[in-house]
């Protein structure tokens, strides 16, 4: 009998020496899922389930990943939703490493500050 399971049954392709295609519902679609271990926190991947549906999806991933661990919501997310930066492009996470700006030093108020010290000591 062939499992349902769709890592098993490329397996088995694999074995025969074929070279498995998936197509996008041969077996469901990805979801992402995102666990919330308490209220306030932050959501967290823990995995990734197949599913025909978002519903579905949210029941199975409760059943593989909420049982584990104290569980106060989770999240799933198709897996052809998510988009990121390609890592080519890492250079617009570059920061100035000198934050003059933040300090009260770069203002031109700095002399005016320590005479209003001064004069409040004395």
């Amino acid at each position: 009998m062939d499992s349902l399971d769709p890592r098993i049954a490329r397996l088995h392709d694999i074995r025969a020496g074929e070279v498995p295609t998936v197509g996008a519902h041969d077996y469901g679609e990805t979801y992402e899922v995102f666990h919330q271990a308490k209220r306030g926190k932050h959501h967290a991947h823990v995995g990734t389930v197949h599913a025909p549906d978002p519903e579905l999806a949210l029941v199975y991933a409760k059943e593989q990943y909420g049982r584990r661990q104290q569980t106060v919501n989770m999240w799933v997310v198709r897996t052809a939703d998510i988009f990121a930066f390609p890592y080519d492009d890492s250079d617009m996470f570059d920061s100035t490493p000198q934050k003059i700006h933040r300090e009260a030093a770069g203002y031109k108020t700095r002399d005016k500050i320590e005479a209003y010290k001064k004069k409040q000591a004395q």
